[in-house]
This record gives C-alpha cells, sequence and structure tokens, in this order.
C-alpha cells in the first residue's frame, strides 16, 4: 500500500496548480462584449511586466470603490453580472478582474502571481477614480477572498468576504484528511494569520451546506479578525450557489455605514 499511496501523493504535488486554478482563456464570444456604457476595458500591468485585464463599471456618483476578486474558475466574462448587480443595486463603482492565466490576462496563476495582480488591480482602480488605494472597498469570493485578505493588510474602506477559508492546505485538509497538504501544499493563501493585521470593518457570508469550502474554515478566520464585523450564515447555501437576497441588502447596509464616500475624479 505504501508505493500507491506514494505515488498518488507524488501525482497530487506535481499537478497542485492544476487541481486548483481552473481558468478559462479569452474566446472571443459575445460574453465578451458587454455593449452597454460606462463599462471599460481595464488593462494595467502586474510589477513582474505581465499584463492584466479586467472590467470597470462606472458609477457617476459612487457611493464607493469596490474591487473584486472572483473565484478559482472562469474568467471575468463570467463575473461580469456581479459587477452590472453591484453598481445598479448598489451604487458603487467597481473594477472585476482577472488573475494571469485567466481571460486576457497574461501568464500561468500562482500564489505570488495572485498576490501580484490584486495589487496591481487596485492601483489601477486608484489611478482611475482618484480614490486612495487604502481608501477602496475590497471584495472577494472563495480564492478571491485570499486574494483580498492579503491587499487588506495595507488597510482598506471596507474588507467583503463571500465564501472563503483560513487556507488552502485547510481547504484541502478537508477533501483529502489522508494526504499531509498541511505540510506539502506549495500554495498557501495564509488568510488566518493575516486578517489579524486589518484593522477595518469586515462582511463575511458562508453557506451552511458549502461541500467545498465548509462554513466550518470561514467561520474560523472571521473569530480570528478583528472588530466590527457582521456574518451572515447562508441557510442551505452550496459553495457555487447564487448568493441570496438578503446578503445583497447587507451589502448595501455594510456600505452605507462606511465612512463618507470618497471624492472621485469619476468620468
Amino acid at each position: 500500500m505504501l508505493v500507491p499511496y506514494l505515488v498518488i501523493l507524488l501525482a497530487m504535488l506535481w499537478l497542485e496548480n492544476s487541481l486548483l486554478y481552473f481558468p478559462l482563456r479569452y474566446d472571443g464570444g459575445e460574453r465578451w462584449l458587454p455593449g452597454e456604457p460606462n463599462v471599460e476595458d481595464a488593462t494595467f500591468q502586474a510589477t513582474d511586466g505581465t499584463r492584466l485585464h479586467g472590467l470597470y463599471f462606472h458609477h457617476p456618483d459612487p457611493k464607493a470603490v469596490v474591487l473584486f476578486a472572483h473565484g478559482n474558475a472562469g474568467n471575468v466574462a463570467y463575473w461580469a453580472d456581479v459587477g452590472r448587480q453591484w453598481r445598479r443595486d448598489l451604487g458603487v463603482s467597481i473594477l472585476v478582474f482577472d488573475y494571469r492565466g485567466y481571460g486576457r490576462s497574461e501568464g500561468k496563476p500562482s500564489e505570488p502571481g495572485l498576490m501580484a495582480d490584486g495589487r496591481a488591480a487596485r492601483a489601477w482602480l486608484a489611478a482611475r477614480t482618484g480614490v486612495a488605494e487604502d481608501q477602496i472597498v475590497l471584495a472577494g469570493r472563495s480564492i478571491g477572498g485570499g486574494v483580498m485578505v492579503d491587499l487588506a493588510t495595507d488597510g482598506a474602506r471596507g474588507l467583503i468576504l463571500e465564501r472563503t477559508f483560513t487556507s488552502i492546505p485547510d481547504a484541502a485538509a478537508c477533501h483529502y484528511p489522508w494526504l499531509p497538504v498541511r505540510l506539502l501544499m506549495r500554495n498557501r493563501f495564509d488568510s488566518l494569520s493575516k486578517i489579524k493585521k486589518y484593522q477595518g470593518p469586515l462582511l463575511m457570508c458562508h453557506g451552511d451546506a458549502d461541500t467545498i469550502v465548509p462554513m466550518a474554515l470561514g467561520k474560523a478566520l472571521f473569530d480570528a479578525a478583528n472588530d466590527p464585523k457582521q456574518w451572515i450564515t447562508e441557510l442551505g447555501g452550496e459553495h457555487n450557489d447564487p448568493l441570496p437576497d438578503n446578503y445583497l441588502d447587507a451589502v448595501k447596509m455594510f456600505l452605507s455605514e462606511l465612512s463618507a464616500p470618497p471624492q472621485t475624479n469619476g468620468h
């Protein structure tokens, strides 16, 4: 039994990135052509020169400026509805961006790469709106939560986390308890240690039926965070289910309770 176990272990280590990241490249389809006003292609570079892409949804009088980091699958064309909904229903300007290797962004995904991509996206958004980087609201879903927690250690007007985890090894250990993933995984996304450095308002939600990232991991991250903070349990919610209507209401309230909205150079 030892030899098959070692073979499986080595194979999973070799394929770690393939098992973690599921990017879809740009395919030129209609989904990529919003055909609507106040939606812009955002192009920018990470510090290592990797060219990146996102979609910026502009609001003429935003209540907040938001940077949204999506999950580990798809690309911004599949996440654009988040931008449309948040601009329409929450009155914000929002940038939804692709990590390296996703959509129109160059390169291949990795933990250091995703962190660099988030910082590049935030810098572009700050320059585009005239809002200081530490006054941008950071929002992330699943693995995007790990990216946003990392950025939040530099400061943020608010932090919104959807269905995220303490760390990638913790999440992997829930699925592979018979493998020493906590010791061997290269990708860490150690949000549990980083969240303690964030000193601003936090809103988190998680489904109690989530089988991909168990809610216990999200709750452990929430418990480690500083006040002020708010937790929402999505009753019966799975990881990839649509978010419930009351969640958007909670986000709206969360944004309204932040400090005065930033002055932007919106154009």
